[in-house]
């Protein structure tokens, strides 16, 4: 069988506030809570768990890490009507709704730890 991917987890100091951040731009719901927490949207699963509790599992496994080193894209139906709703959230936005050369459309904003959220839809 073909591997299918089917999320990632963030590790981070912050559990609740990450998981609440991502639940309220991706319009879901917030499952478990600290350390370990996920936000599910069609075809993959966001988890959160806590720094200390993977120190805890793999003594020395966060040492090279840093927060703020990934780039998250969701595909979604309307980028300018998602972007009204984060201004509504008082989210900030790194780039405002904008179509690239290949077509695609999309707005960036940065998640609490510094990660960066692509919110696109296709031409």
């Amino acid at each position: 069988m073909q591997p299918h991917f089917t999320g990632t987890c963030l590790i981070t100091d912050h559990v609740p506030a990450l998981a609440a951040f991502y639940a309220a731009v991706l319009d879901a719901e917030v499952q478990g809570g600290d350390p370990f927490a996920r936000v599910a949207v069609p075809g993959a699963v966001l988890s959160f768990f806590s720094t200390q509790g993977m120190e805890s599992m793999l003594p020395g496994s966060t040492a090279a890490a840093s927060s703020g080193g990934f780039t998250l894209e969701f595909q979604v139906t309307d980028v300018d009507a998602r972007h009204e709703g984060l201004l509504a959230q008082r989210v900030h936005i790194l780039k405002p709704p904008t179509t690239q050369p290949w077509g695609r459309r999309s707005v960036w904003l940065r998640d609490p730890d510094g990660n960066i959220v692509n919110l696109y839809q296709d031409a």
